[in-house]
């Protein structure tokens, strides 16, 4: 696996710094696919000289996706919103983007795509966030052939930004909200185990074309 190359769109973000290390540390060269590239500088730190190559992909540009995955042996794909915010909406990160990626991943010649889903993903969902999830794996399954989709729950782990906001709340006050009063279930992930999660299905070409959820 170590002359391989992986590209990881989202590779600066919670879980796609993670994933960079995980495959840095198992020899992979990784291109790394962000939208500012100068702010992703310290990913280098995670690998030998040259080992990670930074470059300049937006989701929502497929052209910009197709430089990205070039002679890329694998295409990860974390990129994700959980606030919309101007043209950042679910179904445009989600859905259309996930699209971009899948598309251009199969028309470089990839062996491998992983695509980050979450959880409970439903096309037919009332949540707007859940639904785009489901219409993103759809798309991504209608072009790219043996997609391994993983659908990990709340991921947790250092500067998280879930359970270190709840602690945020709790310094703040006595009282803390529970979600759907007490009666949602949650599987929570530590994002370590993500990223493990991934250099397993690069590795294992049983993996291939598996939807599941992490741990693996």
């Amino acid at each position: 696996m170590a002359s391989k190359r992986v590209t990881v769109f989202g590779g600066s973000g919670f879980l796609g710094r993670q994933i960079v290390k995980s495959l840095a540390a198992e020899g992979m060269n990784v291109r790394v696919g962000v939208r500012h590239p100068e702010r992703a500088s310290f990913l280098k730190r995670f690998g030998r000289s040259g080992q990670i190559e930074l470059v300049h992909a937006d989701v929502w540009d497929e052209s910009t996706v197709a430089q990205a995955v070039k002679q890329s042996d694998s295409v990860i794909n974390t990129v994700g919103h959980y606030v919309e915010k101007g043209g950042a909406t679910f179904d445009a990160v989600h859905g259309q983007g996930a699209l971009h990626v899948a598309r251009q991943a199969g028309q470089a010649g990839a062996e491998r795509l992983i695509h980050i889903s979450g959880l409970g993903a439903d096309p037919t969902s009332d949540s707007p966030y859940v639904r785009a999830r489901g219409v993103g794996e759809v798309l991504v399954k209608q072009v790219f052939d043996g997609v391994t989709i993983l659908r990990p729950s709340v991921i947790f782990g250092p500067d998280d930004s879930f359970f270190n906001t709840l602690a945020g709340v709790a310094r703040q006050t006595p009282v803390l909200p529970l979600f759907g009063m007490g009666r949602t279930n949650l599987q929570p992930v530590y994002v370590g185990n993500v990223a493990e999660a991934c250099v397993r299905v690069l590795a294992k070409g049983a993996m291939i074309g598996l939807s599941r959820s992490p741990l693996m």
